[in-house]
């Protein structure tokens, strides 16, 4: 065999490794695509940029749960503070313009407090997510834009962190005294004349609702720390976020 020929066939033999397929695939990669893909992940092993990534998001949740889960967290921060949902907002903000919506005011408070609790407990299960993370786009994630791990992340473990998630902020909800409250709403409700009937789950969607919001001002900060990773060299507080990062 000459050299160029096995030159092409280790670079191909990289290229399968760098992205999970057979050798064989790489036959039919226009060389030029080749060289680009290879030419621009010069140094950096599969191994490596998963590593970069999973400390990188690890980082990330232990920056936005020590954010999110503390007294305030959710409840004084207006990027990520959780608002009542539908029905409940909309009488809320009718009933505020008469001074009549403390109730709703506080059950507002509680489900703030409750997502201020319930993030915390939830690590392990980001970090399991971050864990079981796929390393076959860990190139892309790495040179793509300042959210792309998280928003991989988001986008391939939301169902299965909505589902874990879920009865930690039951629990949490319960807690505060949230649920509570909103059957006393619901009692209160029936008394007012035309004012929006609340359905039997009520309960579940208050719960959902606070997942839903929970989650998302978990990854918004979890996107800040990314993005903060790979523009600040201070940031990259480890050997391989130095190494990995220092390709972005």
């Amino acid at each position: 065999m000459d050299r160029p020929t096995s030159s092409i066939l280790s670079r191909r033999a990289a290229l399968a490794a760098l992205l999970g397929i057979p050798v064989v695939a790489c036959e039919s990669i226009d060389p030029s695509i080749l060289s680009a893909v290879l030419g621009s992940v010069s140094g950096l092993s599969q191994s490596e940029a998963a590593q970069g990534i999973r400390a990188a998001l690890s980082n990330g949740v232990l920056s936005a749960l020590g954010i999110v889960g503390r007294s305030g967290g959710f409840l004084d921060n207006r990027l990520i503070r959780i608002p009542l949902p539908g029905k409940l907002r909309d009488v809320q903000s009718t009933l505020a313009k008469v001074g009549a919506a403390g109730l709703l005011n506080n059950l507002e408070v509680k489900l703030n407090r409750g997502a201020e609790i319930a993030a915390p407990v939830a690590k392990n299960i980001f970090m399991d997510a971050i864990s079981g993370l796929s390393v076959s786009d860990a190139i892309g994630i790495v040179r793509g834009p300042n959210d792309a791990a998280t928003r991989y992340l988001q986008d391939h473990t939301s169902t299965s962190l909505t589902r874990l998630f879920t009865p930690i902020m039951q629990n949490a909800l319960a807690n505060t005294g949230a649920l509570r409250l909103l059957d006393d709403v619901a009692g209160r409700l029936k008394a007012v004349p035309f004012a929006p009937k609340l359905a039997s789950n009520a309960r579940s969607d208050l719960i959902g609702h606070g997942v839903t919001y929970g989650l998302s001002g978990v990854f918004h900060y979890i996107a800040a720390e990314e993005a903060a990773i790979r523009a600040n060299p201070a940031k990259r507080t480890s050997e391989i976020l130095r190494r990995v990062f220092g390709y972005v």
